[in-house]
């Protein structure tokens, strides 16, 4: 599968935030179910505290229907999730979402009620600037 367009940008992002990308893909595997997470990046919280783990599932939302990119990205979020409740729990999932899409889009109660429903994790982050602007827990 290939890579988003904000992939990289998205990367370089976390690693201007202090986060040491650990994979890329992140294998993700239950049973027969091998999933491809976009990023598995850690973070020291502290020489006591350990390493805070995160996976990164990365969206675009530039394509002709936000509402399908959006249904996708619940989906393999749901999916994620779930598996990884079992796998790694200590790990967090985010949707990494760009700040055009966050700022429009996303701003619609019943996509804010469905990220509510869900659980989500939010990293908004702008792909000009390769920045992160917001994480959402």
């Amino acid at each position: 599968m290939s890579k988003d367009l904000y992939h990289d940008h998205v990367k370089r992002a976390l690693e201007k935030d202090g986060w040491k990308i650990t994979d890329d893909p992140y294998i993700l595997e239950s049973g027969k179910i091998k999933y491809r997470v976009d990023l598995g990046a850690e973070k020291l919280l502290g020489a006591q505290k350990g390493k805070e783990k995160i996976l990164v599932e990365i969206k675009s939302f530039i394509g002709p229907s936000d509402i399908n990119e959006f249904h996708r990205a619940v989906g393999q979020y749901v999916d994620y999730i779930v598996i990884l409740d079992d796998v790694e729990p200590d790990r967090l999932l985010f949707l990494a979402v760009p700040d055009f899409a966050w700022n429009d889009f996303f701003r619609e109660k019943a996509i804010q009620k469905s990220l509510e429903f869900i659980r989500a994790k939010v990293l908004v982050y702008d792909p000009v600037k390769e920045i992160i602007i917001e994480w959402i827990k």
